[in-house]
């Protein structure tokens, strides 16, 4: 049946005020505009919705059926409309995260816990895979923005890259069992020892591949793991020398040393990304604004 919404919104506010004259004040309209509304609307009903008197309105008791439904759909759209204005003003809303493993550990926690605090009413949601994997999964509109190494093959000309930080990927090993802190390495040299590093979805093992292939030589890891954490825990205890970024070694790290190289591998950065042709939520702003 096609009736005008705006004509359940007269009838609710009668039958939750049951006074004629009170809806008219609730929507900004005159009595005899409420009046006529609801008359439009128990013909196109073929129902009679309310028993008028000179002292009272009452609901008929098909009148009290259809309340019943109208109320919870007002309520629900009055849900969704403040939810969207609070998500406007940082009362609520949400905000769609997407960062590797490592990004999330030591970089984004603080910046979490800051956000939260500030915003205690906008829900957080953060997704967590490779960086590789973020960047698909921002172009499908899951996420607001990701926080990712870069380069990074998995960006398209759509996504709007902007530098946060800026850090260096090391070489580190056991002093116990490699004993080569005074040694200065070339990057042929270092193809005699166990590499372990990320596995080949990560931004990282593309960066180093193409480092090696850019001197034209081949890397053949011993060991590919899917987590730096890891491959510091396998490093302490010899297994290998691993390839990780120096923001994710202990400040107090006493059992691994960084090893020296001969060539200066390029500085990479962390980048916040979101795509230019989606909308960004006032909570993702405030995020990126303070990263």
């Amino acid at each position: 049946m096609d009736i005008n919404y705006e004509l359940y919104k007269v009838f609710y506010f009668v039958a939750k005020t049951l006074s004629f004259s009170e809806a008219s004040k609730c929507l900004y309209i005159s009595q005899s505009a409420v009046s006529q509304s609801v008359k439009v609307l128990e013909k196109k009903l073929g129902q009679t919705l309310f028993i008028r008197s000179t002292k009272r309105v009452q609901l008929t008791p098909e009148g009290e059926i259809l309340f019943k439904h109208i109320e919870p759909a007002m309520n629900l759209i009055h849900k969704g409309e403040t939810q969207l204005l609070e998500a406007n003003t940082l009362n609520g809303g949400q905000l769609r995260i997407a960062a590797s493993d490592t990004i999330c550990r030591y970089f984004l926690v603080p910046y979490l816990n800051k956000f939260h605090k500030l915003y205690p009413n906008v829900h957080i949601k953060v997704t967590n895979s490779t960086s590789i994997d973020c960047a698909r999964i921002l172009e499908n509109g899951q996420v607001d923005f990701i926080i990712t190494n870069y380069p990074n093959s998995g960006l398209l000309n759509t996504h709007s890259v902007r530098a946060i930080r800026e850090f260096r990927d090391v070489f580190v090993a056991s002093a116990d069992h490699f004993p080569l802190r005074d040694k200065t390495f070339t990057l042929a040299e270092l193809l005699d020892y166990p590499i372990m590093m990320l596995d080949r979805k990560s931004t990282t093992s593309e960066f180093l591949h193409s480092m090696f292939q850019k001197s034209h030589l081949d890397l053949v890891p011993e060991i590919e793991l899917s987590s730096n954490d890891l491959l510091i825990d396998l490093a302490r205890i010899g297994l290998g020398i691993a390839f990780v970024p120096d923001f994710c070694i202990p400040k107090d790290e006493k059992q691994l040393f960084i090893l020296k190289l001969s060539e200066t591998l390029p500085v990479r950065q962390l980048v916040v990304v979101h795509n230019e042709n989606l909308p960004v939520s006032q909570a993702a702003k405030q995020f990126m604004d303070m990263l």
